[in-house]
């Protein structure tokens, strides 16, 4: 099966100035700032939100980029990311939160002629897959970027903004760091990303412990989205939506494939440890409201796309309001070409 995001880049329509199994369902950061407040949950002393906990995102994608079937794990980034023709050359372009760079190993230098990898992650970065593009890494938080204003002309993120505190301010910065002109494609989980888990594993700890403890992350509404990208500064956006749906033996298998991915739990009142038998009785409950006749349950993830180009005097602009000259009242007077047959 082909990736999603690298189709997006490469069969974009460029602006007027530019040349397990699947089943398919239809605050202000400043780049090179260092990290103000590691508090709890809450507003840090910098005043944006602090949900995650970034050293504990950190430790589990070092852990999981060590184990040595982690390419097994692979599968959803491999479906989220990449291939076909190009349309535009973009010479510099930054991926980032782009652990073993899932993009730029389906890419071509006909796309992208020089490639910046980031991470939070050293051993992500280390272990990163080949590419014929020249690629330098850098280790660097997601939330603050290290680079200079207008350098990229292409930025990429694939499945990393969901684990951002301030997205809104990250936003921001990707606007910052690129050219006039340039293009930010994205992919990040949404808001209904395993909600059966979530369900299975509420159900279960309020009837054996009466009450239950988030145990899946927070995400971004799709609703949101749109909003966000435009108060970053982003115009002729495109937002677009996906659900993904992954087929596994049962609960533990799941919890596994999330732990193998890195993609963990890392939010500050997250509940560390589950009882034994509340496992069980989620395990029973997954089951019972999703399982499908084969016995195997089924975990979506349902993956946010967007695009928002960085605003150029030379891009395509609307018209003024009111500068039309043909009313939509007038289009039952136009008459039909000669020659054309009646219905």
């Amino acid at each position: 099966m082909s990736g999603r995001l690298c189709r997006r880049l490469l069969r974009l329509g460029c602006p007027a100035s530019s040349a397990g199994s699947w089943s398919r369902l239809s605050g202000t950061g400043r780049p090179g700032a260092g990290r103000s407040g590691t508090g709890r949950s809450g507003l840090s002393g910098g005043g944006r939100m602090n949900v995650f906990s970034r050293e504990m995102k950190q430790r589990q994608k070092d852990w999981a980029a060590q184990l040595q079937d982690s390419q097994q794990y692979d599968y959803l980034r491999e479906e989220v990311s990449p291939t076909t023709t190009p349309v535009r050359t973009f010479p510099l372009a930054l991926d980032i939160g782009g652990g073993r760079s899932h993009i730029a190993e389906h890419l071509s230098k006909e796309v992208v002629e020089r490639f910046c990898l980031t991470d939070v992650s050293q051993q992500s970065l280390r272990r990163r897959r080949p590419s014929e593009i020249p690629t330098h890494c850098v280790l660097a938080d997601e939330e603050f970027l290290p680079f200079k204003e207008n350098t990229f002309d292409l930025v990429v993120s694939s499945l990393a903004l969901h684990w951002i505190n301030d997205l809104p301010g990250a936003l921001r910065q990707i606007h910052q760091v690129l050219k006039p002109d340039g293009v930010f494609i994205g992919a990040m989980v949404g808001g209904e990303t395993l909600y059966e888990l979530r369900c299975s594993l509420q159900l279960a700890e309020t009837e054996r412990e009466g009450g239950f403890s988030p145990h899946i992350s927070p995400y971004t509404a799709v609703t949101d989205l749109g909003n966000l990208l435009g108060q970053a500064g982003f115009n002729m956006l495109t937002v677009d939506i996906d659900d993904i749906q992954v087929h596994y033996p049962g609960i533990m298998e799941v919890m596994t494939d999330l732990q193998g991915m890195g993609e963990s739990n890392c939010a500050w009142n997250r509940k560390s440890l589950l009882h034994r038998d509340t496992i069980l009785a989620a395990a029973a409950i997954y089951k019972e409201m999703y399982g499908s006749e084969d016995g195997s349950i089924p975990a979506t993830f349902e993956i946010l796309y967007m695009i928002g180009w960085k605003p150029h005097e030379s891009q395509a602009k609307p018209a003024k309001r009111g500068s039309a000259t043909v009313s939509f009242g007038d289009l039952s007077k136009i008459s039909r070409p000669s020659g054309t047959d009646q219905p």
